[in-house]
């Protein structure tokens, strides 16, 4: 299942509403309960000449995992994220990038995410933990933060 960027998101890394956001889109595998996605990063996003900054491979992977809340239907947001830049990504060069749950605890998601070229190298690799919260309070303190102009 392909899971576009939604339209009135205005998230940086996801959402469709976000002029300068990536709009990145990812699959759903069911099968392996793994969220996939393939890209191909520009300059625009570039730190170091012709490679990908480290905060861009961070967005990648806290994206494909945190999208891993798909297969429980729940919403979780990310309490902790550690990266492993293993090798510099080049910019533009075809990236595949993965994410999985590993453990479930309470409210608590503990889910892992990697990056690879398409020789399959592994270029990056991610950790989180993830905090289930209750989507509607989230919506409403949201909505108030964005009335107060904060």
């Amino acid at each position: 299942m392909l899971l576009k960027p939604n339209p009135e998101n205005h998230c940086f890394g996801c959402g469709g509403a976000n002029p300068r956001g990536m709009k990145l889109a990812f699959e759903q595998i069911d099968e392996s309960r793994r969220i996939r996605g393939v890209f191909r990063i520009g300059p625009e996003y570039q730190g170091g000449p012709g490679f990908v900054h480290g905060g861009i491979v961070a967005t990648l992977l806290d994206e494909v995992m945190a999208k891993v809340s798909r297969f429980e239907k729940d919403y979780a947001v990310t309490g902790e994220l550690a990266i492993e830049y293993v090798k510099p990504i080049p910019v533009g060069e075809e990236l595949t990038v993965e994410g999985w749950e590993v453990q479930r605890n309470g409210r608590m998601r503990i889910r892992q995410g990697e990056i690879r070229n398409s020789s399959g190298t592994l270029l990056a690799r991610g950790s989180g933990k993830f905090v289930e919260v209750d989507p509607e309070r989230f919506r409403r303190a949201a909505a108030e933060q964005k009335q107060s102009g904060t």
